[in-house]
């Protein structure tokens, strides 16, 4: 069937490009055209958070459910004084009159005032029904609203309303991918198809998830993870087919045999490897989390429509290439530098570097008036296999596969060491870049009050009946006896005639993303509130969004497990059908899991606990509880590639040959090449998104750009061959009985 699709594409290549530009257009602009809806919801079914934010929501109208953040300011005469009264009731009215926000002024009993009078804190309430796309406007409206009065200083808190303005991270991965396809393939087609297959799966997946975001829900960061994701996979899929390609017409093929051929070998392994990575997304959906699942849909759509561009835009783009893609101008080469140096320049923002653009059209324009300019760049001699650099590693790892395999793995277990200490939680506001408002409202905010006031607790409280009331104020007293508490305020009644349900607001010592404050948490709810409350039929309800985070990692933590162990057999499951072995997807699950353990112990390092901070301007935190997760499914199914490509080259060479181990020297040889380079692209491009100010996304760049590196080099050019080499031929073997009910790949496609 894939041969049919393929040769089909190769000859319609006309229609068939047309109707995937005529998609990509229509998906984006559908998305932009309805708009989207993005929900960064974190609060955990059946959680007592949840429980107290229903209280909330029944009796309080919402208050504390929808995002909210603070107007936080200094006043060097004191916020008291009238000029600053005036300026600030002033904004606090303006901002008031915007649809869905309410300001609770500290001048009216409200928010907080500093001890010594110089910091105060209004807090800004949004109506629940108001998303990401909505108070990222409403926050810009209010730094612009801010009076401006000398001795006065204004900040905007809260990450609902923070608007940052990062690189655009996607193109600063391509142009230095450009530049890796140029030298790894020597050919500026060979280099263009594949990043020509990857912005069209990533311009598709785009919009598809701008359209999903109205339906379900999905964080406001999933286009920008997607994208990441979307380039990664869909340069290495191209590349591994266009690689393919070449070969076969160096084997003196026909261009359109050459293309039904690649797509017959690398083309399978591309839909097999993206059809695990697309499973163990959706894998996501298990944990029962409307975030996390959002998160695993987003990406998985993407990468499915990258694989469905790799086997019918890529045939079509090959078939317009033909024999012209051994063929490169030095005009060509040239262009090409020049794109990639515009690329970085429009990334990074700087303008005198995006004339790149401008100049690789005059030099291309150029090329096809002045002949010196249409040179030939001399095609490189192809080596023997048994002559390059990576079959002598092979034979010599080979030759000792016990130092090779033990030193590999005990270096692997060094790094993952740290992943030992993980804590999982969310990072709060006091990460965000020192020069944005967000930050300096957390500073300041920390200053007056102290650093619990930038995440208070929420204390919902029902009353079962008229006796209740009395215990009220012995529960306000527990909670303000507690040693890491600082304030508890008195408990507000949501009808003071006939009370049905009250509120207090908590407030720690600690952070919001302290381990003080998530003890704190369990000790109220564990210890604290029932003792007060023991004989009463008050329902307390320990909430708040601080509170909500802390819930949100605990369920995370107690599905993993289930998580991880589906994934682990389905991706054993899927290689023994591939292989037909059993000890092969064995080793693979087991070498997998130590490069994934190794990439949690640097992210652990980097970003819980602050090593190298002075180059990566990190603030140690906790690492937030969905990543582990989204890292595992991305990561366990990108590693897939390329143990997907090698051992199926080895398995060719094993079939024709019969000599399991000249056979493993081969495939890498075949193979080390093109995983190198794939390896070294996917590492660019997700080691860009370290340029973000989004903490989440670079999180995942640096943890995903250093799983691949080490998956790249330590498992699959050192533990693979050490370890084929002491298996010998048993790596191939498969009881009779299992052999004959596993179904056959290759019949199915």
């Amino acid at each position: 069937m894939l041969v049919r699709i393929s040769r089909w594409c190769f000859t319609n290549r006309v229609p068939t490009m047309l109707a995937w530009l005529v998609a990509v257009v229509l998906m984006i602009g559908s998305g932009k055209i309805v708009g989207s809806s993005f929900d960064g919801g974190r609060i955990p079914p059946d959680s007592e958070s949840a429980r107290g934010f229903e209280v909330l929501d029944q009796y309080f109208g919402g208050v504390g459910a929808g995002r909210s953040g603070s107007i936080v300011f200094k006043a060097d005469r004191g916020v008291d004084d009238p000029a600053v009264v005036s300026a600030m009731n002033s904004m606090f009215a303006q901002v008031s009159a915007i649809d869905g926000v309410t300001v609770l002024s500290p001048y009216e009993g409200h928010g907080a005032i500093s001890a010594d009078g110089t910091i105060a804190l209004a807090t800004v309430e949004l109506d629940p029904s108001l998303d990401r796309s909505d108070s990222e406007p409403i926050g810009a409206e209010m730094v612009h609203l801010r009076p401006r009065i000398d001795g006065l200083q204004v900040e905007i808190g809260g990450d609902s309303f923070a608007s940052v303005s990062p690189p655009n991270s996607e193109l600063i991965g391509l142009s230095f991918a450009v530049i890796v396809l140029i030298i790894s393939t020597g050919s500026v087609l060979a280099m263009g198809l594949p990043i020509a297959l990857a912005l069209a799966g990533v311009g598709a997946g785009t919009g598809l998830i701008l359209l999903l975001s109205n339906v379900k829900s999905i964080p406001d960061f999933a286009t920008t993870l997607a994208a990441m994701i979307g380039l990664g996979v869909g340069i290495d899929y191209a590349l591994f087919m266009v690689t393919r390609y070449r070969e076969n017409l160096h084997l003196g093929m026909a261009p359109i045999d050459a293309t039904s051929a690649a797509v017959d070998t690398a083309g399978r392994a591309v839909l097999f490897a993206g059809g695990t990575v697309v499973i163990s997304l959706l894998g996501l959906l298990l944990m029962g989390l409307p975030f996390v699942a959002g998160l695993g849909v987003a990406a998985a759509s993407t990468v499915l429509l990258t694989i469905i561009a790799s086997i019918t835009l890529l045939p079509a783009l090959l078939g317009l290439a033909q024999r012209r893609i051994e063929i490169t101008r030095y005009r060509g080469l040239l262009a090409a530098g020049l794109v990639a140096i515009a690329l970085l320049g429009v990334g990074l923002g700087v303008k005198p570097l995006m004339v790149g653009g401008p100049l690789a059209l005059v030099v291309l324009l150029a090329g096809l008036v002045v002949p010196a300019l249409r040179a030939e760049v001399p095609q490189r001699k192809t080596k023997p296999l048994r002559e390059t650099t990576s079959y002598r590693w092979s034979r010599l790892i080979q030759s000792r596969p016990w130092t090779a395999a033990l030193g590999g793995a005990a270096v692997l277990l060094v790094f993952a060491i740290p992943m030992l200490g993980i804590h999982l939680g969310f990072s709060d506001e006091g990460n965000f870049a020192p020069d944005t408002t967000t930050r300096k409202a957390y500073d300041l905010t920390s200053d007056g009050f102290g650093p619990g006031f930038n995440g208070p607790l929420l204390l919902a409280i029902e009353i079962g009946s008229p006796s209740d009331l009395d215990a009220l104020p012995t529960l306000a007293a527990a909670i303000s006896s507690d040693p890491d508490v600082v304030l508890a305020s008195p408990p507000v009644p949501d009808n003071p005639s006939s009370p049905s349900a009250y509120v207090m607001r908590v407030v720690p010592g600690s952070s919001p993303q302290s381990r003080a404050t998530e003890t704190l948490v369990k000790r109220l709810r564990n210890e604290v509130v029932p003792n007060a409350i023991s004989g009463t039929d008050l329902t307390v309800a320990v909430s708040g969004q601080t509170a909500a985070s802390i819930d949100f990692s605990t369920f995370l933590g107690h599905r993993m497990p289930l998580f991880f162990g589906a994934v682990l057999l389905l991706s054993f499951v899927l290689l023994m059908v591939v292989f037909r072995s059993l000890l092969v997807p064995l080793k693979a699950v087991v070498m997998n899991l130590l490069s994934i353990g190794a990439a949690y112990g640097v992210i652990v390092a980097v970003f819980q606990w602050g090593w190298l901070s002075s180059l990566t301007k990190v603030q140690p935190a906790p690492i937030e509880p969905f990543i582990p997760m989204m890292m595992f499914a991305i990561v366990f199914g990108l590693s897939m590639d390329y143990e997907v490509f090698l051992l199926s080259r080895v398995r060719e060479e094993f079939d024709k040959t019969g000599d399991p181990v000249t056979s493993v020297a081969d495939g890498l040889a075949a193979t080390a090449r093109v995983i190198t380079a794939a390896a070294a692209i996917m590492v660019v491009v997700f080691g860009s998104f370290v340029f973000e100010d989004n903490r989440i996304v670079e999180l995942f760049g640096v943890g995903l750009a250093t799983a691949i590196a080490i998956d790249a080099t330590l498992v699959r050019m050192l533990l693979v061959p050490a370890t084929m080499e002491l298996l010998g031929a048993r790596n191939w073997w498969i009881p009779s009985w299992l052999d004959r009910i596993l179904p056959h790949f290759n019949q199915v496609l």
